[in-house]
């Protein structure tokens, strides 16, 4: 799994006066925009609605520029709730950086100069023009706590510090133009001051705390984001996972399953996964087995549990093998029933041939390292026997030195064997037409052996017509194919088609060589050990043909492998190469 990043620090979160490109529009910026223009429109709602009853019904009537200025602003402040993306608050784009996005909201987190025109422009004008008409009345002076807090949260702090002074400075000269006609000077610059205060409070705690809640908010964002990206990328990472990955809880459900555990256990790839039960269908029965086991003792081996499963598939049953390791959720606090674990399913002959492959890897440079040690004294036995040889006149003196000039020379081959697999430096290979070199080395082959290749001879060559070209040395091709003939005649009944070689495209990828001989079946408990060096069922074998002939597929992309035929087939020992089809030049 991919560690998760470290999360944001709030302290490394710029402010709303921050670069413009930085920061993010945040959803709550715009909610809280919307609140305010809903409090607006009710407030000029509601103003309207008592100038009007106290112009209908008061003793003393308001003038009548006071009930126009709250049907003007309520007018005003209405519309403003239904706000989308009015494109006179869209800027265009500007060179180097992505375009706005709509609404009243800018880049910078903050109100548009048309926006906060629209709104704390309208409000500042109205609530002065009421203080003004109200005289030594002191009601109107509470309206301005609105624009003042729509000032402190919706635009940066500069700003909103600015339209708190305006306000001090319009209560200030309200109160200087009252002392002028008569009122008490002192009384009304010192209520002035007091609300100016209050004023100037408010923008500065509440511009305060609404930084602090963006920057939090901004952070939550930050790691949100980085978790979508960490939950996408282990999604991802565990769907291409060739090992099989299931979640199962304590009844046997499973809760996720990524396509290889699917593929494992018989089920074709689905395009939206659905729970399942272990428990629903018998041939999962053996799973359901084991993590029941796991739940009750609560123990699970380290080295994973081998089991077998019966998939059945188009009225064929096929027997799987498959290694199984268990890991359980063990969280403090979270009930016994909650508990989830964690199984991974591996196919047993993928895991034998990768366990395998290390341990060939490994001793494929320990013999080599071998076979160069031993080249030197091989040469100095074989030129030491040679000069004996000829001073010998007995006959059993004379078959004694061939018999070590015989095994000299099959210690010879063994070693040049070992180095002609040894890691080295690779060359490009040549493009090749393999129906034409397959073609050439079978009938070599042929002549060599004694073996007729014609309708009734024992050797039949498939090629097909279609030109199929791959890079491969022919010389090392050559070996590949002469060894898998050499076994196959070695088995064969010797009868007509006994020994069928057979070349064909698999797709516009790939292109499949095949050796197929009616021997006798090679035995289940050999299978797997076919390519592993040294391993041989003739006493005079060495065991490195079949070796040989994978590291020299492996060479150059190939791959071998061994497919069985069922009871039915004649040909039930096949042995199978894939190469890399590349296109022939014009």
């Amino acid at each position: 799994m991919i560690p998760a990043p470290a999360p944001p620090n709030p302290a490394e979160v710029p402010e709303s006066g921050g670069p413009a490109d930085t920061l993010p529009v945040l959803p709550s910026l715009a909610r809280t925009f919307r609140a305010f223009a809903i409090a607006r429109a009710l407030l000029g709602v509601l103003l309207l609605g008592v100038q009007s009853l106290l112009t209908l019904y008061a003793a003393a009537p308001p003038p009548l520029s006071v009930l126009l200025v709250c049907a003007v602003y309520a007018l005003l402040a209405l519309p403003v709730p239904l706000w989308r993306s009015p494109a006179s608050f869209v800027e265009g784009p500007v060179s180097g950086r992505p375009p706005l996005p709509p609404g009243p909201i800018g880049r910078r987190g903050a109100l548009r100069p048309a926006a906060w025109g629209a709104t704390l422009g309208v409000d500042l004008l109205a609530f002065t023009w009421l203080l003004a008409l109200s005289g030594q009345q002191a009601n109107a002076m509470a309206l301005f706590i609105l624009p003042v807090l729509m000032a402190a949260v919706l635009m940066r702090r500069r700003l909103a510090l600015a339209v708190a002074s305006g306000v001090v400075l319009v209560l200030l000269g309200h109160a200087w133009w009252l002392s002028l006609t008569g009122a008490d000077a002192a009384l009304q610059l010192t209520q002035a001051g007091l609300v100016g205060a209050g004023v100037l409070a408010v923008a500065v705690l509440t511009g305060g705390l609404a930084e602090r809640l963006a920057r939090q908010e901004r952070t939550t964002q930050a790691s949100l984001e980085l978790a979508r990206q960490q939950a996408l990328l282990n999604r991802l990472m565990i769907e291409e996972m060739q090992d099989g990955v299931m979640v199962v809880d304590r009844s046997g459900t499973v809760r996720a399953a990524n396509p290889a555990a699917l593929a494992l256990i018989g089920l074709p790839p689905l395009a939206g996964f659905a729970t399942f039960g272990l428990q629903s269908q018998a041939q999962w029965l053996p799973l359901y087995q084991v993590l029941q086991a796991a739940y009750a003792t609560g123990v699970c081996h380290e080295g994973g549990e081998q089991l077998a499963l019966e998939l059945s598939s188009q009225g064929h049953v096929q027997r799987r093998h498959l290694r199984l390791r268990l890991r359980f959720t063990r969280w403090q606090g979270v009930d016994a029933s909650d508990e989830l674990c964690l199984m991974f399913v591996e196919d047993v002959r993928t895991w034998r041939a990768r366990a395998r492959q290390e341990q060939l890897a490994a001793m494929g440079r320990v013999s080599a390292g071998i076979a160069h040690e031993i080249r030197n004294p091989l040469a100095a036995i074989a030129q030491a026997n040679a000069l004996l040889e000829e001073e010998l006149q007995a006959p059993l003196q004379q078959r004694l030195a061939r018999m070590v000039a015989d095994n000299v020379e099959r210690l010879q081959r063994i070693v040049d064997d070992v180095l002609e697999v040894a890691p080295g430096v690779s060359r490009e290979a040549p493009l090749i037409d393999l129906r034409q070199a397959i073609a050439q080395i079978g009938a070599d082959w042929a002549g060599t052996n004694g073996c007729a290749t014609g309708e009734s001879g024992p050797l039949h060559l498939d090629l097909g017509q279609e030109t199929l070209c791959s890079r491969f040395d022919p010389d090392h091709l050559r070996r590949v194919l002469v060894n898998l003939l050499d076994n196959a005649w070695r088995h064969c009944s010797g009868q007509s088609h006994a020994v069928w070689v057979r070349l064909a495209p698999r797709g516009r990828a790939a292109v499949l060589l095949s050796v197929a001989s009616d021997g006798q079946p090679i035995a289940p408990d050999v299978e797997p050990y076919l390519f592993e060096p040294f391993f041989s069922t003739r006493s005079r074998g060495s065991g490195l043909g079949l070796y040989i002939c994978r590291e020299l597929c492996e060479r150059y992309g190939a791959g071998i492998e061994f497919q069985p035929r069922g009871p039915g087939a004649r040909h039930r020992n096949v042995f199978v190469i894939t190469l890399s089809r590349v296109s022939s030049p014009a």
